[in-house]
């Protein structure tokens, strides 16, 4: 008796069984069940994870771009179920990430797992396209674990007292070779979008999990400004439509993580017959207590201390997000009724290497991104920047409306910040108020290149 007949080419792996099913039933034309929107694709197996593990997300991210369904389970409360008998009968080990397969195929360890589904499709572009380009793709997903991911994860060990006892020597070390990581990475990036192909792989998609993990730990605000192309990449990747809720919001820390001392246990002083001759000790006692680093308080935003405005710039952001931009009572109508120049200014803002944009979509990601580096100064400003133009040929332009009178405090808590020319603007002028009211409104026009695609900071 002969197998099942082999699907069609355009059939992908994963659909296999599917196809199967529908062809061992009395249907003239299996295919058309595959294709059809009331025919569901039945999930590859489960995954073994939290939500927050980076390993996790970025085989998470992958069955998203090969389009197979991932389980994962219900209820899984990490450190305790995979010490119970039934998880280590499947895997011994009790590490997740863990893939427990549909056909009984079991793999632990993040790197095979993410590469096995990947390579699930049919003509599948996330491990190359040949044997060439699945070799690169091997070499920055070992790179990206071991020359970056495994030095934060050390770093973050030593830190956090997990490693003790802590060294110094070592810690330096450490991101000594991270450092040098990241130099490498950078100048590989200066030229291309993607890692190895013109499209998004396992080796992007490993990096940017890897990356995200750094920017909690090691890569801070002085080291983000040295690296506009790991931050580039790593922002095209997160901001891809079918992988920004796996990666979630990023958090970009100002200072890399220190290790702080535990304080010293005060011992208890034993009752004394006779009052002591000397009281020296006691001096060396507070000398070793300055030893302890301390945490310095935190400066006062000089922002802060401007007289008081009647310009409330929270109400702008409500006004602005509920009210029509044009129009009888829009946004702009509020603004202008309730505007105050003294205490407030208006800014344009214009990305000053125009000519090294691509795809705009990637140019919109590079907007989020500021705007995410701009996060310490959203009580002291307003942001509405746009892509106007096409592919290769785009301009990133917009507006701020900036607490005081000086845009540079308030931008330049972002590393990228001197990337960009600031404009102040005069709304009495009438090609200024129409620049402004054209970027609020998202219908701006430039040199003939249309508003494509905008942002908010608010």
């Amino acid at each position: 008796m002969s197998g099942p007949k082999a699907p069609p080419d355009h059939v992908r792996e994963t659909d296999f069984f599917c196809y199967h099913i529908a062809s061992s039933s009395q249907v003239s034309s299996p295919t058309s069940i595959l294709l059809s929107s009331s025919f569901k694709m039945a999930s590859i197996g489960t995954l073994y994870t939290v939500p927050e593990q980076p390993t996790g997300k970025r085989i998470r991210a992958v069955a998203a771009l090969a389009g197979v369904k991932l389980d994962l389970p219900e209820n899984y409360v990490h450190f305790e179920d995979n010490k119970k008998p039934e998880f280590l009968a499947k895997f011994p080990h009790g590490k997740i990430p863990a893939f427990d397969g549909a056909d009984g195929f079991r793999l632990f360890e993040s790197a095979a797992i993410a590469r096995y589904i990947a390579a699930l499709p049919a003509n599948s572009t996330l491990l190359g396209s040949n044997l060439k380009e699945a070799a690169l793709v091997d070499q920055w997903v070992s790179f990206a674990d071991n020359e970056i991911g495994a030095h934060t994860y050390l770093i973050y060990q030593l830190v956090k007292g997990i490693l003790t006892p802590y060294a110094k020597p070592i810690h330096t070390a450490v991101a000594e070779r991270q450092l040098r990581s990241f130099k490498t990475l950078e100048a590989y990036l200066s030229t291309r979008t993607f890692l190895v192909t013109e499209r998004i792989t396992l080796a992007d998609i490993t990096l940017a999990s890897v990356i995200q993990r750094a920017l909690t730990v090691t890569l801070d605000a002085s080291l983000r400004a040295q690296f506009p192309n790991i931050l580039r990449h790593f922002e095209t990747i997160v901001n891809q439509p079918q992988l920004k809720d796996i990666f979630g919001k990023t958090e970009y820390i100002e200072k890399a993580l220190a290790y702080t001392p535990p304080p010293k246990e005060k011992k208890e002083a034993k009752p004394a017959a006779a009052p002591a001759p000397k009281a020296a000790k006691p001096a060396k006692e507070e000398e070793e207590e300055d030893d302890i680093p301390k945490e310095e308080p935190k400066a006062k935003n000089p922002l802060d201390s401007l007289p008081k405005s009647s310009f409330n710039l929270e109400d702008w952001k409500r006004a602005y997000s509920n009210k029509d931009t044009r129009g009888p009572d829009g946004a702009l109508e509020w603004f202008y009724q309730n505007y105050d120049p003294e205490g407030f200014s208006v800014w344009r803002v214009d990305f000053k290497y125009n000519e090294e944009l691509t795809q705009t979509f990637m140019s919109s990601n590079q907007i989020g991104g500021f705007f995410n580096r701009l996060e310490a100064s959203r009580k002291y400003l307003f942001g509405s920047m746009g892509v106007l133009g096409e592919t290769n040929n785009s301009i990133i332009t917009g507006v701020l409306i900036a607490r005081g009178q000086d845009i540079k405090p308030v931008v330049d808590v972002a590393p990228d910040y001197e990337s960009y020319e600031y404009k102040r603007l005069d709304l009495n002028n009438a090609e200024d108020k129409a620049f402004f009211e054209g970027a609020l409104a998202w219908d701006l026009e430039v040199n003939g290149k249309k508003w494509v695609d905008g942002k908010n900071f608010k």
